[in-house]
C-alpha cells in the first residue's frame, strides 16, 4: 500500500525521468500565455509588438454592395452586384416569352427552352459545351416563363470571360440542326404526356387558370407548345421569332460575385456588334400588347381515380382554381398583394411543421382544420409588369365540389373585411423572412438583379423592400382586396365536374356578402 501512495506522489510532483520529459516538451499548468515562436512572453490577449494593426469591416447600417448598371451603345444592360465567394452566377436575361407570340406559332419559347446549350458556331454538341464549363466548375440552365427567357451559368470567377463568351454563343449563334430539333419534338412531346398524367396538377390548372384570366392574349396565351404545333416549328420559324426578339435592346447580362468593370468588358467583347446566327436585318417591333383581363371558366373534364396507381393509391380528386386580378409588381400595391397572399397562405391538409409552415395563415385555420374533408387549399399571387392574378387552388372529393367553391368564395369576401393586427404583423413578418433567406442564395440574387433590371433598368435592395413591407397597413390590404372583388372571377377546373357551380352562380357568390353560391333546386335526384 505504501509502495501505491509513494507511486502516485512521484507522477503527481513530476519527479523522475517522467518529470524531467514533461518539463521538456509540454508546458507548466500555471503558465498563462503560449511559449510559442519568437514572442515567448507576448500573451494571446496582447497585439504582437511591430505588426500592423487589423484593419476589420464596419455595419453602418447600409448595404455597400449595390447593384451597378451599365448600358451598352447597343441597348444592352449589365448588371452585377458584388458578393464574397470563389463562385459566380452569370446569365442573359431576354424580355421573350410565350406572351409575344401572338404573330406565331405557339410554342416557339418551349421549343427554345430546350433547345438552349446545343451546339453553336464555336462548340459542336452539348457535350463540349458542358467540358468547357467542367474546367471551371461550371454548370448551366435555361428557363423560359410567360415573359422572361433566361440562360445562366454557375461557375469560379476566374472563368469569367470563357462563361460570358459561351452564353454569347448559346444565345447569338445557335446552329439549331435538324437532329437537334427532331431531338427536341421528342423532348416536348415527352413533356406534354408528364404534363396530363402527373398527380399534382398545379402546372396544369395554372396554365387554364391564365387561359381564362386572359382569354387569348399576352399572358393568356400557351406557355406550352399545344400538340398540334409540334410539327410545324422548324428552323425558319425559330429564327423568324429570334431575329425580332433576340436584340440587345431586350438584354440583360447579369452577373453575382463578379467585378462590374470585368464583366462589362466582357460584356463588350461578345455582346457588341455581335452578329447572330439569323442575321443582322432590321428586327419588326416586337409585340407591346398590354394584358387584357377577361375573366372567365375554362374546364377540363377528366378521370382522376387512376391517376397515381399502386399500394397506396391516390384518391380520386377534383380541382378547382379561382382567381381575381391583382396589379403589376411596377405598382404601388404589390406590396399589400403579396402581403395578402402570405396572409392566406394554405397548402396541403398533411403538410407537416408549426407557424413557420404557414399553419397559422387563414386558409389553414378557416378551411383545412374545419374541412377536413378537403385535401388542399393553398393561395397563389403571380405578378407581370403590366397585370397580376390571386387565385386560390382547392382540391376535394368530386361529391363536395360544390361545397368546396363556397368556402374559397367565402374566403375571397373575408380577405376585404377587418384585418386583424396581430395576423398581419405575422404575414409581413413573415414575407420580409422568406425574401431575406431567398436572397441568401447566389441564383436567386442572380434572378432578382435580372428581372428587375430588365423591367424597371434598376434595382430595389432587400432592405428598401423590407421597409415598403414594414410601411402596409390594414386599411391597404382592406382596399386592395375590396378593388380585386369588383372584377369579374377566372376558375380553371379539372376532373369530375359534374357538381361544378355555373360560372354565373360562382360571381354572383363573390358578389355576395356571405360569399354563398345561389341556391338551387332539383325536382329529381
Amino acid at each position: 500500500m505504501a509502495a501505491m501512495v509513494l507511486a502516485a506522489t512521484r507522477l503527481l510532483r513530476g519527479s523522475g525521468s517522467w518529470g524531467r520529459s514533461r518539463l521538456r516538451f509540454g508546458a507548466p499548468a500555471y503558465r498563462q500565455f503560449s511559449s510559442g515562436g519568437a514572442y515567448p512572453s507576448v500573451p494571446l490577449s496582447s497585439p504582437l509588438p511591430g505588426v500592423p494593426k487589423p484593419v476589420f469591416a464596419t455595419v453602418d447600417g447600409q448595404e455597400k454592395f449595390e447593384t451597378k448598371v451599365t448600358t451598352l451603345e447597343n441597348g444592352l444592360r449589365v448588371a452585377s452586384q458584388n458578393k464574397f465567394g470563389q463562385f459566380c452566377t452569370v446569365g442573359i436575361l431576354i424580355n421573350s416569352g410565350s406572351r409575344y407570340e401572338a404573330k406565331y406559332l405557339s410554342g416557339i419559347a418551349h421549343f427554345l427552352e430546350k433547345l438552349a446549350f446545343s451546339s453553336t458556331d464555336r462548340f459542336d454538341s452539348k457535350d463540349e459545351i458542358l467540358l468547357t464549363l467542367e474546367k471551371h466548375g461550371g454548370i448551366c440552365d435555361c428557363q423560359t416563363s410567360r415573359d422572361t427567357t433566361m440562360y445562366a451559368v454557375s461557375a469560379d470567377s476566374k472563368g469569367l470571360d470563357t462563361v460570358v463568351g459561351l452564353l454569347a454563343d448559346v444565345v447569338l449563334h445557335p446552329r439549331l440542326t435538324d437532329e437537334e430539333i427532331e431531338l427536341t419534338r421528342m423532348a416536348v412531346r415527352f413533356e406534354l404526356e408528364d404534363l396530363s398524367m402527373r398527380p399534382d396538377p398545379e402546372p396544369l390548372l395554372t396554365e387554364m387558370i391564365h387561359e381564362a384570366a386572359y382569354r387569348e392574349n399576352t399572358v393568356g396565351l400557351h406557355r406550352f407548345c399545344p400538340t398540334e404545333n409540334i410539327a410545324k416549328i422548324d428552323r425558319s420559324v425559330l429564327h423568324s421569332y429570334l431575329r425580332n426578339h433576340y436584340t440587345p435592346d431586350r438584354m440583360v447580362l447579369a452577373g453575382v460575385g463578379v467585378e462590374h468593370g470585368h464583366l462589362v468588358e466582357c460584356a463588350r467583347k461578345y455582346l457588341l456588334g455581335a452578329r447572330p446566327a439569323w442575321g443582322s436585318g432590321a428586327a419588326a417591333r416586337a409585340d407591346g400588347s398590354v394584358a387584357q383581363y377577361t375573366g372567365g371558366l375554362v374546364k377540363l373534364e377528366r378521370d382522376m381515380s387512376s391517376v397515381s396507381l399502386g399500394p397506396t393509391p391516390f384518391p380520386e380528386l377534383t380541382h378547382i382554381m379561382i382567381g381575381l386580378e391583382s396589379c403589376s409588381f411596377l405598382e404601388g400595391d404589390f406590396l399589400p398583394f403579396a402581403v395578402l397572399n402570405m396572409m392566406m397562405g394554405g397548402g396541403g391538409a398533411f403538410s407537416a411543421g408549426g407557424p413557420g409552415k404557414g399553419m397559422f395563415t387563414r386558409l389553414y385555420l378557416n378551411v383545412l382544420n374545419r374541412h377536413h374533408w378537403m385535401y388542399n387549399a393553398t393561395s397563389y399571387h403571380h405578378s407581370y409588369e403590366d397585370t397580376g392574378l390571386l387565385c386560390i387552388h382547392a382540391s376535394a372529393d368530386p361529391r363536395q365540389v360544390r361545397e368546396m367553391v363556397e368556402i374559397i368564395t367565402r374566403e375571397f369576401v373575408l380577405m376585404a373585411g377587418t384585418v386583424d393586427v396581430v395576423e398581419l404583423e405575422r404575414a409581413k413578418t413573415q414575407l420580409m423572412s422568406m425574401l431575406m433567406m431567398n436572397l441568401e442564395a447566389r441564383p436567386v440574387i442572380f434572378e432578382d438583379v435580372g428581372r428587375q433590371v430588365l423591367a424597371t433598368r434598376s434595382r430595389k435592395l432587400p432592405h428598401e423592400l423590407c421597409a415598403l413591407i414594414r410601411d402596409v397597413k390594414p386599411e391597404d390590404v382592406k382596399r386592395v382586396a375590396s378593388a380585386m372583388l369588383r372584377r369579374k372571377p377566372a376558375v380553371a377546373a379539372l376532373g369530375d365536374l359534374s357538381d361544378l357551380p355555373a360560372y354565373e352562380h360562382v360571381q354572383a357568390a363573390l358578389a355576395h356578402k356571405d360569399g354563398r353560391l345561389p341556391r338551387t333546386y332539383r325536382l329529381f335526384r
